[in-house]
């Protein structure tokens, strides 16, 4: 049986003579008598010899305390008194930090700096700097503050979701018309566009009021949790949670569709580049969200000066021909449907039209991002953003009906966004403007999904603190951003956008649900907390608040109903999912702070060791590890597990000469198992002693090479990942290496 690592110690003679280990028993005066167990054989009033672990009753005796030397340091600089080998002999040692790891702050207060972070061992260290290339220097704590970013930045950084929407939200309301109606219907898109920037400026103005009520962050998860309890709260968390992951997959599917726009040889790398799009877009977030501003303001500038002149120069140059509304091509007949316009086709076309809204609510989740006073220049950008908004779908949506653009399905040959159809038609062909148009709406895309790395792991922050979701999500990377939420995303998005073969008009049934569920819960719970605080202004705020949800509402259900056979209904089934799960982690954490105990008593005067080595060769390691022991306790007992008799005699034989105090089980193993038989032989151990606490010492290997680990069997190692869930059971590894010479 090999443990643990025996085919490295075995090689060390076993017929020494050495004098037995050392059990560190000190001479010098008693300070404290611990009282232990006394489990050593010994012999019962009749003179027979009494078993370690079933003697007749239990005793206990007084030792000495194990001498420890002069108490360190704490602060790692200052003075050490130090007691000689006299009662007498006193003297003080300077003691000075060796090291540049830790900043003295004050007493027993140290900083740890930069130095303390590196890593030893040389491919470690080449990680790190690969880590430090790619991300960015650590930041500290307080550079937090600096952190923070201008109503310029935000724009950027909160509103590239929403800006860059215009980009496909005109062309999915031109496909369920062209699709459903055929092309004699497509002029409907002027008022279902006018109807989408009526709902724009509604939502815009409820969130102005979500904004100065929570000037701390205010997203409707927030606002449903403190104004409506957790179930509603929950439902938005969930709900944002799905649209930021539908948000990153769309705004990279429709990234792709307009590179593919440009150069139709990329139709069959869709997948793939958009996988190596999120994965930018995921590094870049980790840099922290000052430099990802910086970062993600110019392509997002860019994009709306491009998207600016386009539509003046599409307006006058139309203005030149009477505004003359031009008829699409002949190709579009191959995907013009023969039905009626009805209310539901109006309906369905106003729902995929909604897709433009996405991302109106990423200012009031990120509040705290911006330069103080936070929640005036919030509400300020988020003005800038819904006119932008509002400005760009108009004239996109004016624009497509003059030029007669129509939206191509993916997988026709000379494939072309609506968008590119108008820049192509504005700027006479494609020259340098349109590429230009291209490339900036293919970055605007691109970042557009910035938006929801933003807000994704701080909503998740939030929803861990409220032990909703995983711990780790409340973690902090080296950049301060929120790393496990930020690498979450990119993981879900990836997944959702293969899924779905990278393709805009599979996502967007599944977009909208989730989006204004979530803005329906926050503007009700608004209604409410006027309802119930009578805030200065409460009344204005309340109607408000009460059109907003109302209108939220009603488009919800219009999103629910028109695209349910579309795909809508996947949404409300993962929505109800995340809560599921969220509900359980809830559920485990309050359960664990309730029962949670600890196993072994407060009071270290009632603690008693029964302690358990397992041992695999009588070697040194194995008399380092029982000499450990024996400082712990003198209630120690020696395990040996093995599968061959002669192994047993052996064994047997080698031990008897160490002449130590120690009981020696061995466990013969006919099945070749090592881990279960040690498990059960504890817990009979434990129904003996169940006041004791049971301490198993393990000598562990550790390689000087990472390779070298391989050339081990790990048993320590999986010793210790069976005892890890053991409760009451203290697990202690006594580390050797291999000599250095």
């Amino acid at each position: 049986m090999q443990f643990p690592d025996r085919d490295l110690t075995d090689q060390e003679t076993e017929q020494s003579d050495a004098p037995p280990a050392n059990d560190g028993v000190s001479s010098s005066p008693v300070r404290r008598k611990p009282r232990i167990r006394d489990d050593r054989p010994g012999k019962a009033e009749n003179g027979e010899p009494v078993d370690p672990l079933n003697g007749p009753e239990e005793r206990h005796h007084r030792i000495r305390p194990r001498h420890s030397g002069p108490r360190p340091v704490a602060d790692l600089a200052g003075m050490q008194p130090v007691q000689g080998k006299l009662s007498g002999d006193r003297y003080v040692r300077v003691v000075r930090q060796q090291g540049e790891d830790f900043e003295r702050a004050g007493p027993g207060h140290l900083v740890a700096t930069e130095e303390s972070t590196n890593v030893r061992g040389p491919i470690k260290h080449r990680l790190l700097q690969a880590k430090r290339l790619l991300i960015g220097q650590p930041l500290t704590t307080a550079s937090a503050a600096h952190e923070r970013l201008t109503k310029v930045k935000a724009l950027a950084v909160l509103s590239s979701d929403a800006l860059s929407s215009v980009a496909y939200a005109t062309e999915e309301i031109l496909r369920v018309l062209l699709v459903a109606g055929g092309l004699a219907v497509l002029h409907i898109s002027l008022p279902i566009g006018a109807a989408i920037i009526a709902l724009m400026v509604i939502v815009g103005i409820s969130y102005r009021q979500t904004i100065k009520a929570y000037p701390h962050g205010g997203g409707s998860y927030i606002v449903a949790k403190d104004n409506l309890g957790d179930g509603p709260a929950l439902v938005a968390g969930a709900s944002l949670l799905t649209a930021y992951t539908l948000t990153v997959a769309v705004s990279i599917a429709a990234a792709v569709a307009a590179l593919i726009s440009a150069f139709p040889s990329l139709d069959d790398h869709r997948v793939s580049l958009g996988l190596l799009f999120i994965l930018l877009v995921t590094v870049l977030n980790l840099r922290g969200i000052r430099e990802s501003g910086s970062i993600f303001a110019v392509p997002t500038y860019l994009f709306l000066i491009g998207i600016g002149i386009m539509i003046g120069v599409g307006l006058v140059r139309n203005a030149l021909d009477g505004f003359h509304a031009q008829p699409p091509p002949p190709a579009s007949q191959s995907l013009a449907g023969a039905g009626a316009l009805t209310v539901f086709v109006v309906l369905r076309a106003f729902s995929s039209g909604c897709a433009a809204m996405t991302g109106v609510e990423a200012i009031s989740d990120g509040v705290p991002a911006f330069n103080p006073p936070e929640w005036k220049n919030a509400r300020t950008t988020l003005t800038v953003m819904i006119t932008i908004l509002a400005t760009t779908f108009a004239g996109i949506t004016f624009l497509a009906h003059q030029f007669g653009a129509y939206p191509m399905d993916a997988d026709t040959e000379g494939y072309e966004t609506v968008v590119s159809q108008i820049a192509r038609h504005t700027f006479g062909g494609a020259n340098p403007a349109y590429y230009f148009i291209q490339f900036a709406t293919l970055a605007i895309l691109v970042l557009g999904a910035n938006t929801a790395y933003s807000d994704f792991p701080r909503l998740s922050y939030f929803l861990a603190r409220d032990r909703f979701m995983p711990r780790q999500f409340t973690f902090r990377g080296d950049r301060l951003a929120f790393t496990t939420g930020i690498v979450t995303l990119g993981l879900l998005a990836g997944l959702v956008l293969a899924a779905y073969g990278g393709k805009v008009e599979h996502l967007i049934p599944l977009y909208a649900v989730g989006v204004f569920a979530s803005f329906t819960i926050s503007q009700f719970a608004m209604f409410t907390r006027w309802q119930k605080r009578r805030e200065p202004g409460w009344k204005a705020g309340r109607i408000i608040n009460l059109v907003g949800a109302s209108v939220t509402a009603l488009v919800t259900l219009i999103v629910a109903i028109s695209k349910f056979k579309a795909g809508a209904w996947q949404t409300p089934v993962v929505i109800f999912l995340i809560i599921l799960m969220m509900r359980a982690i809830h559920k485990h954490y309050m359960t664990a702070t309730r029962e949670l105990a600890t196993s072994t008593p407060l009071d270290p005067n009632l603690i008693y060791h029964t302690v358990l080595v397992p041992i695999s060769s009588v070697n040194r390691v194995a008399k380092q590890t029982l000499a450990y022991a024996r400082s712990i306790s003198d209630n120690v007992t020696a395990i040996h597990v093995s599968d061959e008799e002669d192994d047993i005699e052996a064994f047997r034989a080698n031990w008897s000469k160490l002449e130590l105090p120690i009981p020696l089980i061995i466990i013969e193993s006919p099945y070749r198992q090592l881990v279960g038989p040690l498990l059960k032989y504890i817990d009979e151990v434990d129904k003996q002693r169940s006041n004791d606490t049971l301490t198993v010492v393990l000598p562990e290997f550790i390689a000087r090479h990472w390779w070298e680990h391989l050339l081990h069997n790990q048993t320590a190692l999986r010793l210790k990942a069976a005892l890890l869930f053991r409760p009451g059971t203290v697990v202690i590894s006594v580390p050797y290496h291999l000599e250095r010479h």
